[in-house]
């Protein structure tokens, strides 16, 4: 069955073609999947940060159209060095579906925390602007919210973010979506134009871009990703097909040492039933 699942794809460096979706049937499970899982937990409406980037801005969409948006609580966290277009595109998204957008900045706290390491490396500041920004949405969201996620999959993949961070929610209804495969969606959402050209950024240092950081395009690792994930390729096979070897040893690479951020801490067992190990029920366990 694998073998035939190889081989049903013919790889080609390059073409999205295999990634391209059915953006109004994603659109409508995606809806049906926030909608359900909020029932599900008791909860009645839902907090996410909202950046002015595209992936916050497909969320945001699908939670309006899931749960009205009244019930949606969009939350714009700028440090003093965010881009001054990102207030712009955010506020544009909140109008473009009618959601709420409360600014909150997190500078006083960053700052505070670093006052005594001046020299504190951009990546660390970046991660405490991350978890100060998520620690914000779950405080916002009691008693009656959940966090949703905004990670897409190439992200989750690759582990291109912080865990406990912006990792971190209650819900993700993109998260099986290549980044790619969201720009499709947000084109057939109404996103603001200016939202979906501009390049990816996590904004969180001045001049700072996704696939700058990351040292190739996200049409490249997506291509690569789906034949290695969703197609189950071998490294051979991608590389009898022509795709680049130091690209695909380096995505490899990053897939299996950034495991640790796409799964709950790992618990020594112990007992005859262990969270995470044996103990997998879902939450409406008690209904049966």
């Amino acid at each position: 069955m694998i073998e035939q699942e190889r081989a049903a794809v013919r790889m080609v460096p390059g073409d999205l073609s295999p990634l391209r979706i059915d953006e109004a049937l994603v659109q409508r499970m995606l809806v049906s999947f926030l909608r359900d899982e909020t029932r599900k937990s008791g909860m009645t409406r839902v907090v996410l940060g909202v950046s002015g980037g595209i992936d916050s801005a497909v969320v945001a969409a699908l939670a309006a159209e899931a749960l009205g948006p009244a019930n949606v609580l969009g939350l714009f966290t700028p440090y003093r060095t965010t881009a001054v277009r990102s207030r712009a595109d955010a506020q544009a998204v909140a109008a473009a579906f009618g959601i709420t957008l409360e600014e909150v900045p997190i500078t006083t706290q960053v700052d505070g925390y670093f006052a005594g390491v001046p020299q504190a490396h951009r990546v660390r500041v970046g991660n405490k602007m991350a978890r100060e920004r998520k620690s914000i949405e779950y405080d916002r969201s009691w008693p009656d919210g959940l966090v949703l996620g905004t990670s897409n999959k190439t992200e989750l993949l690759l582990g291109y973010g912080t865990q406990f961070g912006d990792l971190a929610c209650a819900l993700n209804p993109v998260g099986d979506l290549y980044k790619t495969q969201l720009r499709e969606l947000a084109l057939h959402l109404g996103v603001p134009q200016a939202v979906i050209d501009k390049a990816p950024s996590a904004d969180l240092w001045e001049g700072q871009t996704d696939e700058s950081e990351l040292g190739f395009s996200y049409a490249d690792a997506d291509v690569i990703l789906y034949h290695m994930v969703d197609r189950r390729a071998a490294v051979a096979d991608l590389l009898a097909a022509g795709f680049d070897e130091p690209l695909v040893a380096r995505i490899r690479e990053r897939i299996r040492r950034n495991h640790f951020k796409r799964v709950m801490p790992l618990i020594a067992k112990i007992s005859l039933r262990t969270v995470g190990h044996d103990f997998l029920y879902p939450r409406d366990w008690e209904s049966d």
